[in-house]
């Protein structure tokens, strides 16, 4: 049996989460139709949409579901775009984030016309508040993301929220690898309800913490001002026209009910879990760096330096071991590249190849841990070797 440490590309599915999907599956009956079987239908899609909601702090009608983060950050990012006031033609882009807001903002530079700021990150990952605010004014819209998705760094959201809806800027908020496993709520998020500007609009998904692919949410706020990426029937505000996948909406709120409930509790274990592995690796390769923040992080996140191997060369010997690792995201098709992020933190190209992301879930157990612990060693020598 595999040992599946990559929980950070995606968890496995609850089976409350997939029963939920079934359930829904049988019914039938489209939510906008009139009749009582589409009424049916629309009335469990109008439960999930609340219960989803209410764990995430935040209005029904301000849940837009889409087919994933990535969607959930285009129409984001594009629709604010498109409707920025007159004169402003600045995106507030911190370092090391996620490719989907990267490769969204490098289209809308291309193709828009549109002028980027960089916000460089700390060595440990941390978008700095300073640096972040000084970027803000007269800007178009900014983004960045709640935790690091490589190496598990939890940014200040509240206070760039803050600066954001100070300097009149509408903020967009990753949550993707954040949402349930860390506390957040979109309304307190927000602070001013009533302003079209500051936090205005946060990604979620549902895989990330045990619902299915291809399932995912935009908040967004009631003030918010978005353009639409595509036209139809006007569902969901008007902001996402088309069928809406009633299944995978009731099984993401299941999914975000039980991450929510048990969250307190798996925080504590699972960071018990990490740390023993972090002590662990750091005491049989004593070159080995952790990078990220040691102790704002995310709960599962292990990211590490191993100087003198590279990742891809790690990842391979350890996957013929039984145990699935990542160099980084996994949405870069597959292809080997130096971590971004790893750069993003003043590290050479080098060093940029030579990490590995340990990520454990709630499926994790000591057992994972003592199976790393035994194969890595002799992993980084081989890797070493062969460099």
């Amino acid at each position: 049996m595999t040992v599946y440490l990559d929980h950070a590309a995606t968890t496995p599915l609850r089976l409350e989460a997939r029963d939920a999907w079934l359930s829904a599956a049988d019914l039938v009956g489209n939510a906008s139709s009139v009749h009582g079987a589409g009424q049916r239908t629309r009335r469990l899609l109008e439960e999930s949409r609340e219960r989803l909601a209410a764990v995430a702090g935040c209005d029904p009608v301000e849940v837009v579901f889409t087919s994933g983060g990535t969607e959930s950050t285009n129409l984001a990012l594009k629709g604010l775009w498109w409707s920025r006031p007159d004169g402003a033609d600045t995106v507030v882009l911190p370092d090391g984030e996620h490719h989907a807001t990267l490769d969204t903002v490098e289209w809308l530079r291309t193709a828009q016309g549109a002028s980027v700021v960089a916000v460089p990150l700390t060595a440990t990952g941390h978008i700095e508040a300073a640096r972040f605010a000084a970027a803000l004014p007269g800007a178009a819209m900014a983004t960045a993301l709640v935790a690091n998705n490589e190496v598990g760094t939890v940014n200040d959201v509240q206070t760039l929220a803050r600066l954001a809806r100070d300097a009149g800027v509408p903020l967009h908020l990753d949550a993707v690898g954040a949402f349930g496993h860390l506390p957040l709520s979109f309304r307190s998020l927000r602070g001013d309800a009533a302003r079209s500007t500051g936090l205005v609009a946060m990604s979620v998904s549902a895989h990330k913490i045990g619902g299915p692919v291809g399932v995912g949410a935009l908040l967004v706020a009631r003030q918010a001002v978005l353009t639409a990426l595509q036209q139809g029937g006007g569902q969901q505000r008007g902001l996402r026209s088309g069928t809406q996948d009633v299944a995978g909406a009731a099984a993401f709120a299941v999914a975000a009910e039980l991450a929510a409930d048990e969250r307190a509790n798996e925080t504590v274990r699972v960071g018990a879990l990490r740390d023993r592995l972090v002590a662990g690796v750091l005491a049989a390769v004593p070159q080995a760096v952790l990078l990220g923040d040691p102790v704002d992080r995310l709960p599962g996140n292990a990211h590490f330096h191993f100087p003198g191997a590279t990742g891809e060369t790690l990842l391979f010997l350890l996957d013929r071991a039984g145990i699935a690792v990542s160099t980084g995201s996994a949405c870069q098709a597959g292809i080997p590249e130096p971590s971004h992020v790893v750069l993003s933190l003043g590290m050479t190209d080098a060093a940029a190849r030579q990490v590995l992301r340990i990520s454990l879930g709630r499926t994790s157990s000591a057992a994972d841990v003592d199976a790393v612990l035994a194969a890595l060693p002799p992993a980084v020598e081989r890797a070493r070797a062969a460099s």
